[in-house]
C-alpha cells in the first residue's frame, strides 16, 4: 500500500486555502469535552519488513479452526478466483455514476447480480442497493406500509434476528408505525395461534427463514394466515446457501423475500461489509427501494443495460422519494455473482448440502455426550444446545475454540443456550475436536 505524506508546505497550503487557521480548527465543531487531550496510543512506526513479520506473529494467534459462530455472518470459502477477478481494475474502481449508461460492464455486473437473486427467492424482480439485511428487512416492512397506508402495525417473528428487528424499530417506531412481535414456540419455530392473533391490522408479516435460531419456519402456514389478514408476506434470510436446499420464499407465499449475501464470495472481514438483497413480486415493483437495473435495445437492435424505474429514489424525488437507500454495493455484489456462477446450480446444491450434513453431524454427536438441542425445530446449518454456558464457554476456550454464541445476550429466557454453525469448512476433525472439548 502506497503512503504519501504531505510536507508542511502541503499542509499550509490546504489550511489557507480553505481558510483555516491550524489543523486544530479543523475540529472546533466537536466540543472540547469530547476532544482527546493526549496522543493516540498506537506503538511506534515499523519499517515494512518488521511491519509484516508483527503482521504474521499477530495472524500465527489466530486458532487453525474457524469459529463455530453464524448468528447472521457465516464463514464460507470463497474461491481464489472470485478475488483473482476483483483484482481487475474496471472493477474495483467502478461505482454507479449518475450517467449511468456509459458504465455498461457496471450495469452488466449489477444485472447478473438481480437475476441471481430472483433465481434463488424464485421472484419477479430484485434490485442491487441494499446496505446489509437488516436495513433490506426495514425498508420490505416500509414497503408493506406503503401498500397498505391505512395500516399502522407491521408484525414481527422474534425469532427473527435481533439486530433485523432493531434496525426495523429504527426505521418504523418514529413514523409512527408499530413493530408487533410475535413469540416463539418450544420447537424454535413462531407460533402459528399466535400469529393468527397477531395479524390484525397489519400491513406485513416479517419472519425468518431459517430464523436466528437456524430454525427453518412453517412459511407456507405463516404466509396464508397473513394473506387471509391482507398482510403483505416478508421472508427474510441471513443465511443464504439455505436457498440451495430449501424451498424458495415465492414457492411457499412470499411477496418479498429480503436478506444477507454475505455467504456468497465475501469473506467474514472482521464484521463488514454486508451485501443485502432485495426481491420481491411484480405487484409490488414499483414499491420497491433503491436501484434497479434493466435490460432493453435501442433504435438499431443493440443490447443495452439502463437503471429503471429510478424515480423511487432521493436524487430525482428528494423528500418524496420511495426509499433513500442508493448504493448499489457494486463490488460485494459482483463477488458473489462470481461465486454463485462458479457454483452453478448442481454446486450450490451440493454444497448446501454439505452444510447440512456436517451441521446434523455436528449436533448428534454433542448430545452423545450429554448436552441436548435447545429447539426440535428443523435446523438447516445452525443450532442451539442447551447447558451450563458458563462451564462450556470454559471449555472451548480452554481447548482454544471459538464458537457458540450466547443466545441470552437477546433472550433472556435462553441464557442456558449457545448457537452453534456448522460449514463446509469444518470438517468432521474440528467437529469431533469441538465435541471432544465439550464432553
Amino acid at each position: 500500500m502506497r503512503y504519501h505524506p504531505h510536507s508542511d508546505a502541503d499542509i499550509a497550503w490546504m489550511l489557507q486555502t480553505i481558510g483555516a487557521s491550524s489543523i486544530d480548527a479543523l475540529f472546533d465543531s466537536i466540543p472540547k469535552e469530547l476532544q482527546l487531550k493526549r496522543p493516540l496510543e498506537v506503538p511506534a512506526a515499523m519499517d515494512e519488513r518488521s511491519l509484516l513479520e508483527h503482521l504474521s506473529e499477530l495472524a500465527a494467534k489466530n486458532p487453525s479452526a474457524p469459529a463455530f459462530l453464524g448468528a447472521g455472518a457465516y464463514p464460507h470459502h470463497v474461491p481464489p478466483a472470485v478475488d483473482q477477478l476483483l483484482l481487475r481494475s474496471e472493477f474495483y474502481t467502478a461505482y454507479t455514476p449518475y450517467q449511468p449508461e456509459i458504465s455498461q460492464g457496471t450495469l452488466q455486473a449489477v444485472f447478473e447480480f438481480q437475476t441471481f437473486v430472483t433465481l434463488l427467492t424464485g421472484l419477479d424482480v430484485a434490485n442491487a442497493s441494499m446496505y446489509d439485511g437488516a436495513t433490506a428487512a426495514a425498508e420490505a416492512a416500509l414497503l408493506a406500509h406503503r401498500v397498505h397506508p391505512d395500516k399502522k402495525a407491521v408484525a414481527v417473528s422474534r425469532a427473527l434476528h435481533p439486530s433485523y428487528r432493531k434496525v426495523m424499530r429504527a426505521y418504523l417506531e418514529p413514523t409512527g408505525i408499530e413493530v408487533r412481535e410475535i413469540p416463539f414456540g418450544p420447537d424454535g419455530r413462531t407460533d402459528l395461534a399466535a400469529t393468527r392473533k397477531a395479524l390484525d391490522g397489519v400491513a406485513g408479516l416479517v419472519v425468518g427463514y431459517p430464523n436466528f435460531f437456524g430454525v427453518v419456519e412453517p412459511l407456507k402456514e405463516l404466509f396464508a394466515l397473513a394473506h387471509d389478514a391482507g398482510a403483505v408476506c416478508v421472508a427474510a434470510t441471513t443465511e443464504a446457501l439455505s436457498f440451495g436446499l430449501l424451498a424458495s420464499p415465492a414457492e411457499l407465499g412470499a411477496d418479498v423475500a429480503v436478506g444477507e449475501m454475505q455467504s456468497f464470495g465475501n469473506g467474514l472481514a472482521y464484521g463488514g461489509p454486508g451485501l443485502g438483497f432485495f426481491a420481491a413480486r411484480e405487484s409490488v415493483m414499483r414499491q420497491m427501494p433503491g436501484r434497479l437495473v434493466g435490460i432493453t435495445t435501442d433504435r438499431k437492435g443493440r443490447r443495452g443495460y439502463v437503471l429503471t424505474l429510478a424515480t423511487r429514489e432521493q436524487h430525482i424525488k428528494r423528500e418524496k422519494a420511495t426509499s433513500n437507500i442508493c448504493t448499489n454495493n457494486g463490488l460485494c455484489a459482483l463477488a458473489a455473482t462470481i461465486h454463485l456462477g462458479l457454483l452453478g446450480k448442481t454446486g450450490l446444491s451440493e454444497l448446501a448440502k454439505l452444510n447440512w450434513q456436517r451441521a446434523h453431524y455436528a449436533r448428534t454427536e454433542l448430545t452423545k455426550v450429554g448436552l441436548s438441542a435447545t429447539f426440535t425445530g428443523p435446523v438447516f446449518n445452525e443450532f442451539a444446545i442447551k447447558g451450563d454456558v458458563a462451564a462450556l464457554q470454559q471449555k472451548l476456550a480452554k481447548a482454544g475454540i471459538d464458537g457458540g454464541y450466547p443466545l441470552g445476550k437477546d433472550y433472556p429466557e435462553l441464557k442456558d443456550s449457545l448457537l452453534f454453525c456448522v460449514t463446509e469448512l469444518h470438517g468432521k476433525a474440528a467437529i469431533d475436536r469441538l465435541v471432544a472439548a465439550l464432553r
